[in-house]
This record gives C-alpha cells, sequence and structure tokens, in this order.
C-alpha cells in the first residue's frame, strides 16, 4: 500500500528538486496535494513553481494550495539572496496551466486529514510550518490522526545558516515549528547536521544530468543553481541538498540514523529566534517530542532520487 503524504513546501531551487524526487516516487508514495507557504520567497511564488514543477513532471492532477503568505507572529523572512527573486533562479519558467485549488492550504490538510484513515496521513513539511501549525490551532482533534509529521528544519550540532544558530525554516517561523513540535504527533527532523551530509557532489549531480529524460537535466540545473551560493558560503564540494532528505526519509528511513530527543524552539530572545534546542543528552528531563537525524548515506540517498527522478517524463 503507497504511503498517503501530504506535501508542504516553498519552492525554492530544493524545493522543487524534492517535489520532483516524490513525484517519480509515485509507486510508493500516493500524493493527496501540494501545500504552499511563504518562505523562500512569497506565497504567490511558491504556489506558482509548485505548479510548473508537477507540470514538468506531467502531473497536473495533483492539487496544489496557497497557505499562509506571513508567519504566526514573527517578521516575514526570505531568502532570494539563495533562491533568486522567483525563487527558482537559473530554471526554465513557464505560466502553469494548471489551477490553484481555491481552499486555503491549512484547511486542506484538516479536510484530508480528517477524511483519511487514522493514522494513515504522512505531512511532509519542507519550509517553515506556518500552514502545518495553522491547521493544528484549527482544528486540534487532527492531531491523533496524523501518523507522523516529517520535517526538514532546525539545527543543533552544526550551527545555523540564516543566524549563528537558527536554520532558515525554524527561524522564519519560530512560534510554527514550537507548535507543530508539541501537538502530540510523531516528528521526525531532518535538520541541518543531516542535509550538510548529503552534499552535491560532481559526480552525483552528474548522475542526475545524464538520465534520458527531460526531468532529470532539469533537476541537475535546480541542483547546480541551488550550489552557487552555499559553494562560496561553505567552501565544500557541493552545497547540501536539505529538502530531498525528507522525502528520501519517507521512502527509506534505514539511510538516516539519529535518536529521540526533547527539542525546543527560540521564539523570545531577537539574537537567537529560531535556534532549536536538542536535548542530545536528555539533561532536562524533559520527555522527547521528536526524532532528531544526524546521519545519512548520501551515495544511498542520490541514488534513490536518481532513480525516482528517472521515471519522470
Amino acid at each position: 500500500m503507497r504511503q498517503k503524504v501530504i506535501f508542504d513546501t516553498d519552492p525554492g531551487l530544493d524545493d522543487a528538486v524534492a517535489l520532483l524526487f516524490l513525484l517519480g516516487a509515485s509507486d510508493r508514495l500516493d500524493l493527496l496535494g501540494v501545500t504552499c507557504v511563504a518562505g523562500n520567497v512569497g506565497v504567490g511564488a511558491t504556489s506558482r513553481n509548485a505548479r510548473i514543477v508537477c507540470e514538468w513532471a506531467g502531473r497536473p492532477d495533483v492539487p496544489v494550495y496557497a497557505g499562509a503568505a506571513a508567519p504566526l507572529c514573527a517578521s516575514v523572512a526570505t531568502a532570494e539572496e539563495v533562491h533568486g527573486e522567483g525563487g527558482m533562479a537559473g530554471a526554465p519558467m513557464h505560466t502553469p496551466a494548471m489551477p490553484l485549488q481555491p481552499l486555503h492550504a491549512a484547511q486542506f490538510i484538516v479536510d484530508t486529514v480528517r477524511e483519511q484513515a487514522p493514522g494513515s496521513v504522512t505531512l511532509c513539511a519542507v519550509g517553515p510550518l506556518t500552514n502545518l501549525a495553522l491547521a493544528l490551532s484549527l482544528a486540534p482533534d487532527i492531531a491523533p490522526r496524523i501518523g507522523r509529521i516529517v520535517v526538514m528544519g532546525g539545527a543543533y550540532f552544526e550551527g545555523g545558516n540564516i543566524t549563528p544558530s537558527a536554520e532558515f525554516n525554524f527561524y522564519a517561523d519560530p512560534h510554527a515549528a514550537a507548535r507543530v513540535l508539541h501537538a502530540g504527533v510523531p516528528v521526525t527532523v531532518l535538520p541541518l547536521d543531516a542535509t550538510h551530509k548529503a552534499c552535491t557532489a560532481a559526480s552525483r549531480v552528474a548522475r542526475v544530468a545524464a538520465l534520458p529524460n527531460v526531468c532529470g537535466p532539469l533537476a541537475a540545473r535546480l541542483m547546480t543553481s541551488f550550489e552557487r551560493h552555499d559553494v562560496q558560503k561553505y567552501g565544500q564540494d557541493g552545497a547540501p541538498l536539505h529538502d530531498p532528505c525528507a522525502v528520501a526519509w519517507l521512502l527509506a528511513p534505514a539511510l538516516f540514523g539519529g535518536r529521540e530527543v526533547n527539542v525546543e524552539i527560540e521564539t523570545a530572545s531577537a539574537l537567537t529566534r529560531g535556534h532549536s534546542s536538542v536535548d542530545w543528552w536528555h539533561s532536562t528531563g524533559r520527555a522527547p517530542n521528536a526524532t532528531w537525524i544526524t546521519e545519512v548515506d548520501a551515495d544511498a540517498m542520490f541514488a534513490l532520487m536518481a532513480a525516482a527522478i528517472g521515471r519522470l517524463p
């Protein structure tokens, strides 16, 4: 039986690669819908970009919903310097023919979780967690019906990528991240501690670029555009490919390693906004509320992604 997934995203270059990865794994992942949030760029652009990617993949049947245009409480943060003004710098853009669904993304999440069998829906979120927090606040009854929430976000051992201690998604809406982590739902977090070990080395990108379809070279182009910023910043061989790690975890959690920990998100301090306080050594006595991933078999992950994207047009 295919795993039922709602994909919450803010495309974004690596988000677009992650969505292609997910669409290519349709034999195992049943994508119920794509919900878009403001993050890397505004929600108008992210919801357009998600539809463009679905059309690249020959999947105009996938419903796409626009959601939150701003974080719950914090000031707006975006990342055009990484992803470009429209969110997918270097990608061939077009006006999508498929419509944007009229329902708000948070309401779609609520309705879908209520309609599906308890525990059958996984929420996979690779942007700020505003839509998920809104859905949980709108309908607290859905929390025990969600099978798991898989999040790309946060940082602890690796340090931050937007401030010295905060990862962008949790920084962009720290109150939403805190709400999701305290919802009582099983949560797996793919932080920078793991994603910085899954880099776009030349051989890995070349494998995707060589795929004999349209979407393979497109995905490689997205990865190449994305890595320009991070290669310069981190001075390493390739850039961390963050969001596809969450999709890979859905398909092959055995490729990853981590532990059950308590995670708290800083919401009050301007200096450490969005910081993930990870109780790795269980020193606080607080109950674990997340599986915090720190290890990944990057070669196997990129091979899994290439195989999935290779099934697309």
